[in-house]
């Protein structure tokens, strides 16, 4: 009877020690889930707090929870969605076309040094001007709605798409085009074969730097005279001295600007794993 009862209190006492590890690595693998939200937490919490301390009045400074309500308010209506679709309507329209115009032209200038070196004392001219200046003649030339919207983010993703892909074509290794010359490959493919998948870790870093620029300039190119999309949805909300409305959009521009970052930086991934590029690989 002694023996039994010595065995069971050392039993009870290893189960124990082995299932604190596994509590501790439980929680640490909470934590690393938690951590990203760690941030936004600590906004919210400050926001709460400075609207709550009475420093601000309900109309300066609405709280997080106001801000819910307005959204809850205008989705019921149904003008928060049509804001949204108008916003990734423009976007999708003004950032496809700059990287269309962008990346093929880059690649040209990154293969022509010589013509690079003509056109680029007029990029650099250009490129400082802000979009927001060109917000008068985009009036002037293009009327009231969508089309100087449209052309404000075009203005805004083109210049960081252009410069990235040409630096990144002009800091491929020839070490790779005379290995594929040697291997065969015809002139017309090195383009697509050797110089486009060597150069996509940078071409890609500018195009999501081209997405943050672009979205950023969409609220003010919306509030240029747009009649839908969110910037217009804040300029509205300001005439109605609406400030939870005006938040709740600030807070939407961010979270959908987050979520297409994020899906442009899976795409980069997906190609990656295509042409064989290992993360270590990428700038």
């Amino acid at each position: 009877m002694s023996e039994a009862t010595t065995l069971v209190p050392a039993a009870v006492h290893d189960g124990g020690a082995r299932r604190a590890p596994q509590a501790r690595a439980i929680l640490a693998a909470l934590l690393r889930k938690l951590l990203p939200f760690a941030g936004i937490g600590l906004l919210l919490a400050v926001w709460h707090l400075l609207a709550a301390s009475g420093l601000y009045t309900a109309d300066q400074l609405p709280g997080p929870l106001d801000a819910l309500r307005a959204s809850r308010e205008a989705w019921s209506d149904g003008t928060l969605l049509l804001h949204v679709a108008a916003s990734l309507g423009r976007f999708g329209i003004a950032y496809g076309a700059a990287v269309l115009v962008a990346v093929p032209l880059g690649l040209v200038l990154g293969l022509r040094p010589t013509l690079w070196k003509a056109v680029d004392p007029l990029i650099q001219v250009l490129r400082p001007i802000s979009p927001v200046a060109w917000f008068p003649l985009a009036v002037l030339w293009l009327g009231i709605g969508n089309l100087p919207a449209i052309a404000i983010i075009f203005v805004a993703a083109f210049y960081p798409s252009l410069l990235a892909t040409v630096s990144a074509v002009r800091r491929v290794d020839p070490v790779y085009l005379k290995v594929a010359r040697n291997f065969g490959t015809p002139a017309s493919q090195l383009v697509f074969k050797v110089i486009v998948p060597a150069a996509f870790p940078q071409i890609a870093m500018g195009l999501r730097v081209a997405v943050g620029t672009a979205w950023v300039y969409l609220v003010a190119g919306e509030m240029l005279g747009a009649r839908t999309g969110l910037g217009f949805l804040i300029v509205d909300a300001r005439n109605f001295l609406r400030t939870d409305l005006i938040l709740m959009a600030m807070a939407l521009v961010g979270a959908i600007g987050f979520v297409i970052d994020r899906a442009v930086s899976f795409l980069e991934l997906r190609l990656d794993a295509r042409w064989g590029l290992l993360p270590e690989d990428r700038p």
